[in-house]
């Protein structure tokens, strides 16, 4: 399961939801602002309150903008 947990304003989220939709990947998205739930998950997963933070299968990568993207979506797919 692919989960993005986004704020709406993000520049950065904006561009980690275009980078998976340009890939064609499924993913859930939460909104962090308008979901408390999801922000609480979201920092307790990553540590941290900055967004985009993306869960796949437990592996999470935090605070991150396409390059790093593409490099952990790398990473993970090699290890499947």
């Amino acid at each position: 399961m692919i989960r993005l947990f986004i704020k709406p304003y993000c520049p950065w989220c904006h561009k980690a939801v275009n980078w998976l939709d340009a890939r064609s990947i499924q993913y859930e998205t939460l909104d962090v602002i308008a979901d408390r739930e999801a922000y609480d998950e979201m920092v307790k997963i990553s540590g941290q309150t900055l967004a985009p933070v993306i869960d796949v299968d437990g592996k999470i990568l935090a605070d991150f903008g396409p390059e790093q993207l593409e490099k952990f979506w790398n990473e993970i797919s090699s290890q499947k």
